[in-house]
């Protein structure tokens, strides 16, 4: 391990970097527009891709302004990704708060590079600004009701990356040397760190498939007007429900309902007004049912309405439900 040089970890992982940007920035032109979030997360790889340069590369600016341009962007990196998160949730992005923060970080950086030069306190700064946003992006993360693998998996990547940032903290020394030395302990840190790097672009990647995938499945199975499953979906469910209630000797309820006259609406006040007429009937009908009901448009006019326990039968809770309004 020893023998490995940092700047070839480095290189791997602006490599690393340059691919996961290609693959999110093709995401953002060809997934739904619906699907936010997919630009930010298409800046994070830039970012880090450009702040491994001026790390890493031999250029005509001196090395401690390569160091901080790295840690800027580096940093810039994982704000992108945050604004990426809260995005993709459709949040909104606080970004002055934040990018507020960011640049008084940077300002600290370049003091303890140019009036107070300490690499070991530039690193210090580092690390608990990547806590603090990690912090930031793990509770908003733990706050979302959905509690999915590719979720999972951003969580799990940004607990080890704190603890890893912790003990980084717990171990700077004032002797410690430049990241670029080749030692032990700078590989195992930039090997973890690209790791994790590539952990949060791949959960990233999976959150956004997964939510295609959800939404292809919504769409696959439910009426685009009304919002009710659409004929296919209905008859499974009745068909599972039938099946169950065979092998359990349990009883369900099939209902039918059919929308009297609704021709006449269409013909006398246009289909548009007919379309609000089925999403209205929709609405009332989901607020009537119970929570294992399910609902599906026949056609039309005609809804069917299937539970795997005895619909109530009360007639007044029914009408009053789909009373005009």
């Amino acid at each position: 391990m020893n023998s490995l040089d940092p700047r070839s970890l480095i290189a791997l992982g602006g490599f690393m970097a340059l691919v996961m940007g290609i693959v999110l920035g093709f995401m953002r032109r060809y997934y739904p527009r619906n699907i936010h979030g997919l630009g930010y997360w298409a800046l994070t790889p830039a970012s880090m891709l450009w702040g491994a340069f001026f790390y890493a590369a031999p250029g005509p600016w001196p090395p401690e302004l390569g160091r901080w341009l790295g840690h800027g962007l580096l940093l810039l990196g994982f704000v992108s990704f945050h604004f990426g998160c809260r995005r993709f949730f459709d949040h909104a992005a606080q970004a002055r708060p934040i990018l507020l923060i960011y640049g008084l970080v940077l300002l600290g950086l370049a003091w303890f590079v140019v009036v107070a030069p300490s690499y070991r306190v530039q690193l210090s700064l580092f690390n608990c600004a990547l806590l603090a946003l990690h912090t930031g992006t793990l509770y908003f993360l733990l706050r979302r009701s959905n509690k999915n693998f590719p979720v999972r998996m951003v969580e799990f990547a940004l607990v080890l990356h704190m603890a890893i940032l912790f003990a980084r903290l717990v171990t700077t020394t004032p002797d410690m040397g430049d990241l670029l030395d080749a030692s032990l302990i700078q590989n195992v840190y930039i090997s973890s760190y690209l790791v994790i790097v590539l952990l949060l672009l791949i959960g990233a990647v999976l959150m956004a498939t997964d939510r295609v995938r959800s939404e292809l499945e919504y769409m696959a199975t439910h009426d685009a007007l009304t919002g009710t499953l659409n004929r296919r979906a209905i008859l499974g469910f009745c068909a599972d429900e039938h099946e169950r209630s065979m092998r359990y000797g349990q009883s369900f309820s099939l209902m039918m309902i059919d929308l009297d006259h609704f021709k006449a609406v269409n013909d006398t006040h246009g289909h548009q007004h007919g379309d609000q007429v089925l999403v209205h009937f929709a609405g009332c009908t989901r607020a009537a049912l119970r929570r294992a009901d399910r609902s599906g448009a026949m056609a039309a006019r005609n809804f069917w309405f299937c539970s795997p326990t005895p619909i109530p039968t009360q007639r007044s809770s029914w009408q009053s439900a789909f009373a005009p309004r």
